[in-house]
């Protein structure tokens, strides 16, 4: 039984390597059929890929809830949940954006022929995810707060933008996402925040109580509000919340006095 907490985490592995399927997949729809305009192409079902990397963020929260409970947390454990984590919440996101970046570039003259070299940037955010969890390993300062935004919370924002694509009715974030531009800014940010050492709350409630976890529950009604009335758009606002909480709150993000 003391190794359920490790099966756990290998399942994250596993449904992130279904997700990266998805993302690779060949099957490909036209999203733009009008005779005599460019057809784009995005594999038709990656947005499974979105609910994959979902099912791998669940299960990365109970494989340490496990080893708590059962009391077997072991050194292996927690060099195993980062080598799942670089690939569910680094590699299969880091693949949807590359996938993004032939999309926006596939709308331009001759973008079908785009260099690779412009695709690459995407590989930032795993290098990015990978060089924040050594650190994390390393560093005995983070059991109640964080160094730098989780790679968890970075791989479930970026799973969030095919669902947007697919379901969201909001032109501008179409439109947003066929830029390339903001693709590379994305990147940038996302890699910066992840290997910064800017303080990052973890979610984890020692005790129920609003006064002494008040930012989490501003946090959570944040995502309530913001799920009702922009569905999967909620995601995105939901993550820039959590850092602009987290840096306006520093003491309570390095768990401090605060979160006492």
């Amino acid at each position: 039984m003391k190794q359920l907490p490790n099966i756990f985490t290998l399942l994250n592995l596993f449904f992130g390597c279904i997700a990266i399927v998805f993302i690779l997949q060949n099957g490909m729809v036209p999203l733009n059929s009008q005779e005599g305009e460019l057809m784009l192409m995005l594999p038709e079902k990656i947005y499974w890929a979105s609910v994959f990397i979902a099912i791998a963020a669940i299960i990365d929260f109970l494989d340490g809830l496990v080893a708590r409970i059962m009391n077997v947390s072991s050194e292996m454990g927690k060099q195993l949940d980062s080598l799942a984590d670089v690939v569910s919440f680094g590699v299969a996101p880091a693949m949807i954006v590359y996938q993004f970046l032939r999309l926006s570039f596939a709308q331009q003259e001759d973008g079908l022929d785009v260099s690779a070299l412009w695709l690459l940037p995407a590989f930032i955010i795993p290098c990015a995810g990978a060089f924040r969890l050594g650190r994390f390993n390393l560093d005995e300062e983070q059991s109640y707060g964080f160094k730098g935004v989780p790679i968890p919370a970075a791989g479930l924002l970026i799973a969030s933008f095919p669902l947007i694509y697919w379901y969201s009715n909001k032109p501008f974030a179409i439109s947003l996402l066929l830029n390339q531009w903001f693709w590379y800014a994305l990147i940038a940010v996302v890699a910066y925040l992840m290997v910064s050492t800017l303080p990052m709350m973890a979610l984890k409630f020692k005790q129920l109580s609003i006064k002494n976890d008040y930012p989490k529950f501003i946090l959570i009604g944040v995502a309530i509000v913001a799920g009702i009335f922009l569905q999967w758009l909620a995601v995105p606002v939901v993550f820039v919340a959590y850092v602009i909480i987290s840096l306006a709150m520093p003491d309570y993000a390095r768990g401090g006095k605060n979160n006492l």
